[in-house]
């Protein structure tokens, strides 16, 4: 009888074996992440420091950014590792704690995006109640449903797949995904990979609902608005979540939702790369640059800080 216990490390490929390609995926993921951290590290220190950013939605904007600051780094810094170190093996502890942060991060964004979208339709629809249903108390009880969602999202089925034993150790990835360390389990894995599917189209169609209703009723409370201007000024307001949402829910319809087949292993890395590196490091600048309270703010901690560095 095999002993199946012997595998305690998993080998990551990661993007390419070719090393000078492997050099520019570095350099791209290096600079990637630092611009991400650095983009939502600047939103949250905006909304802490203004008094004009202390609304509802800068409070889920600023849990958004730590989010995507938590996500980003999950994946990215232990690929970094590899490719600078060349060891490209990690424990099966590790790869199942780094599982656990990336699904807890990516579901309970998700669980954030409905939040929002739930916010920006009570301050366009009910923008005179705003203030009392979206108060300080009712949004730390959402934050706190969209981190208990998440962790009821990954602990079941991280509890389920503990007791795997494994027959290969090789992963098609640059990071630990459910989908290949499954297929490297000896165990009957049927029942978790059905979990899997039920709890990610769970959690994809319930937030999309939650959001699709809202901008239903977002986009028809625009078109009754009188003038040109109120509508431009209402809808400017949520260009920014739909060009997130957007993103997001179309990445995550090739690699979550969809069941992965060999053909498609090239296709969800490069989607995963661009999720986990190039849409963390874009949100901070979408936000920004379509949001003319965060530029003011940014230009007045810009201005303050010039003031204070010439005395």
């Amino acid at each position: 009888m095999r002993n199946h216990s012997a595998v305690t490390t998993f080998i990551l490929l990661g993007l390419t074996d070719d090393p000078q390609l492997e050099i520019l995926v570095f350099i791209f993921l290096f600079i990637t992440y630092i611009l991400s951290v650095i983009g939502n590290l600047t939103i949250i220190s905006l909304t802490l420091v203004d008094s004009h950013l202390k609304t509802a939605m800068y409070f889920f904007l600023q849990n958004f950014s730590f989010l995507e600051i938590s996500f980003t780094t999950a994946c990215v810094p232990p690929y970094l590792y590899i490719i600078s170190s060349g060891d490209r093996t990690i424990t099966v502890k590790a790869c199942f704690s780094q599982i656990f942060f990336i699904v807890l991060f990516g579901a309970t964004e998700f669980f954030l995006l409905a939040v929002m979208s739930y916010d920006r339709y009570v301050a366009i629809c009910k923008p005179l109640h705003y203030v009392t249903i979206m108060s300080s108390r009712v949004c730390r009880d959402l934050i706190l449903c969209c981190w208990v969602s998440g962790l009821l999202i990954i602990i079941p089925l991280l509890g389920l797949s503990l007791h795997l034993e494994f027959c290969d150790s090789v992963i098609d990835h640059f990071y630990c995904d459910a989908s290949p360390i499954l297929k490297n389990s000896c165990s009957d894995t049927w029942f978790i990979e059905q979990l899997v599917v039920i709890c990610a189209v769970l959690t994809f169609i319930m937030t999309l609902v939650c959001i699709v209703l809202s901008y239903i009723y977002i986009i028809r409370t625009i078109l009754r608005l009188p003038s040109v201007q109120q509508r431009k000024k209402a809808f400017s307001t949520c260009s920014s979540h739909m060009i997130v949402v957007s993103m997001t829910y179309g990445s995550c319809i090739f690699m979550y939702v969809k069941p992965s087949v060999k053909d498609e292993v090239a296709i969800n890395k490069a989607v995963s790369l661009l999720t986990i590196s190039v849409a963390p490091m874009l949100n901070p600048f979408i936000y920004t640059l379509r949001n003319k309270q965060v530029k003011q703010s940014l230009r007045d901690v810009l201005k303050r800080f010039v003031f204070h560095s010439k005395k």
